[in-house]
Order: structure tokens, then sequence, then C-alpha cells
């Protein structure tokens, strides 16, 4: 039989071309395990199999399949984030916690996107969401360090990890970058008006198809007008998400119509997602049935919803969690300009 070619990454001289960047994420990785050390919090491990990979209408899971001693066949899902594992702890007791672990997403791949990668996730009991604010500025500051670069570098922009973020609302930014008043098409209780923002949007040239519901209009408006702007000079968080847009988090207690939520920017790219977390069961089971009556619609499919999750949110404490991805961050603080360069072993592409 003919051999087929070897994947380019066991060359010699391109695995010494990328030597720099795994080195360096040797080094970050090591940091930020002393650096959460250090406050106290715990390290867990938690189960890559899950009942549910999450329950997000645009999140694509890897299914597979357990199999008992007596021949029963269950759908199991390889997980997208630790996220119900680690609230589970919260609920058993834990206060701080954090997990570097990886996480499988379908359906992505690019120079940001790889179907196998690094999440880092930290979780503080009974501390508002602002918390993680402050951490997610001291993380790049750390990263940057520990790489021994003195700025995060992203095709043609750089941001100083050492400068205190910019916060910037989502209706701030919509307003500064789109000229769209976002609050406008969102009522008190959450509900959203997609006519009004489609007419917005389509104002200011962003398209908008006769199909798109309100969150992909939003969505659009977002990608196009507003993250190019984000992180650039000095990082930026990107805070008060609308209710709709924010399944896991909790309402803003002096204005429903947004949620504690928030997104770290650097050169433009996204780097983290945080939440005050959602701990309503009742609540968090009907935005979970949106979600995949949402997903359903779109793409013909939903996962199930882990009922012993649901149970472990009744007893949940208040909290606060972020969810960082690191190889991103790597990519940063090292200078690479390709995730599969901060990875040791890539996952192969799909051959047609």
């Amino acid at each position: 039989m003919n051999l087929p070619s070897p994947s380019p990454w066991w060359r010699p001289d391109i695995h010494q071309d990328r030597r720099p960047f795994l080195e360096a994420r040797g080094r970050i990785l090591k940091a930020v395990r002393a650096w959460f050390d250090d406050r106290g919090f715990v390290e867990v491990e938690t189960a890559g199999l899950q009942v549910s990979p999450g329950n997000e209408a645009h999140l694509h899971a890897f299914q597979t399949e357990a199999l008992g001693l007596d021949g029963a066949r269950r759908a199991l899902y390889l997980r997208t984030s630790p996220e119900f594992a680690c609230k589970s702890l919260l609920a058993a007791g834990e206060q701080r916690i954090f997990e570097i672990s990886k996480v499988w997403r379908n359906r992505e791949r690019g120079r940001l996107h790889h179907p196998e990668f690094t999440m880092l996730e930290w979780y503080r009991a009974e501390e508002p969401y602002e918390s993680l604010m402050a951490d997610c500025a001291l993380l790049l500051a750390l990263a940057a360090e520990a790489a021994g670069r003195p700025a995060l570098t992203w095709r043609d922009s750089t941001c100083d990890p050492f400068a205190e973020p910019a916060r910037l609302t989502l209706a701030e930014a919509f307003e500064d970058f789109a000229q769209i008043d976002l609050l406008a098409t969102i009522a008190t209780t959450g509900a959203t008006d997609r006519d009004a923002l489609a007419t917005a949007a389509t104002a200011v040239a962003v398209r908008v198809a006769d199909d798109d519901t309100w969150s992909d209009v939003f969505s659009r408006v977002l990608v196009e007008k507003v993250e190019p702007n984000l992180g650039h000079g000095r990082p930026t968080i990107l805070h008060e998400y609308p209710a709709a847009e924010a399944a896991l988090a909790r309402r803003k207690a002096d204005d429903p119509r947004v949620a504690e939520r928030f997104e770290l920017y650097a050169c433009g790219v996204e780097l983290a997602n945080a939440f005050g977390e959602l701990t309503n069961a009742t609540e968090q089971a009907a935005r979970f049935e949106a979600e995949m009556a949402e997903k359903a619609r779109v793409y013909g499919e939903r996962y199930p919803i882990d009922p012993d999750f649901l149970a472990a949110l009744q007893i949940m404490p208040e909290a606060s969690g972020a969810a960082l991805g690191f190889d991103r961050l790597v990519m940063l603080a090292s200078g690479a300009n390709h995730i599969e360069q901060v990875l040791w072993s890539p996952v192969a592409e799909i051959c047609p």
C-alpha cells in the first residue's frame, strides 16, 4: 500500500518554528495555576462525558454512545464546557474553584477556532461578577509577563495587557459603533422587537434576511459593527448583555432588560465570557427549553436537558463564573497568528 504523507505538524522544521509558542504556553499555564492557588482557589477535574453538552441554540457538540453491561445504549456528549459540573460543585459546598480542561465544539475551525481546545473556567461563590472583571485584567498581565512580551498582539493590532480595561455596555457599544438604540428594542419583560432592530440595522447597511430573528440581527450587528472596535490599545470589557442573549446569567436588578454578562476583548478578539450566575432552576429550565426550540428550528436537532444539573441549581449559592479561551490567550501573549501554533497536537483536518 502507498503510505500517506505525514501531517506537516510533525516535520522537525515546522515543529521547531512552533516550539517558542508551545514553550510560552507552558509558562503561562504554570503561572495561571500558581495565581489561582495563591488566591485560595481549588483546582477541580470534572468529567468530559456529559448527559447534556450545553443548551445554547448555536452551540454544537460531539455525540458519542455509552454501552451498558447489558448492551443498552445511551447517548452521551463530549462537553462544550465544564460549566454544569463546576456549578454542581458549588451546590455541593465548594467556594472558589477553577478548572483548566479540554472541551469540544463541533462546526468550529479557523485561525481562532479549533474543535478541541482548552478552557479556563473559574467560579467565586457569594461574590459579584465585577470581581471577575478584575480577575480578567490581572490574568492578561500575568500571561504577558509569563510569555516575556510587553504587549498582546493579533494581526495588526496591539493591546497593552497592563492597562485598565475600558468598560462599555452593549447599549453604549451599539450607539457608539452602529448608531443603534439597542434598549429601545427590548421591553422590561425582556421581550425583543425584531422589526425595530431590523429597521435600525438596515439603516446602517447591515444585511437583514426575512427569516432573521431579533437574535440573528443582534449577532450580525455585534460581529460587523462592534467587535472589530474592541480591545485595541487596551482591553475592553463589554457588559450588560440583553437578557435574551444571556441564557445562563441573572438579570440586573436595576434593569431587567439586561443581564449580568460580560465578555473580555483584546486586539478585537473575544477572550472570556462571564456571568453573574442564574440560580433559579425553574427559570433556567424555561430558558433551556426556549434555546432548544430555537436549535430545533434552525438546525433540526436538540440536546437533552440534564435534570441532575437543574436539581443542583436549586441549592447552588449566589455565584459568579467566567470561561476564558486559554489557547487564544496564549496566542495573543506569544504573538502566534494561528491557534494551531499553540497546540501541541492539533486535530487533523476533515478531508473531503
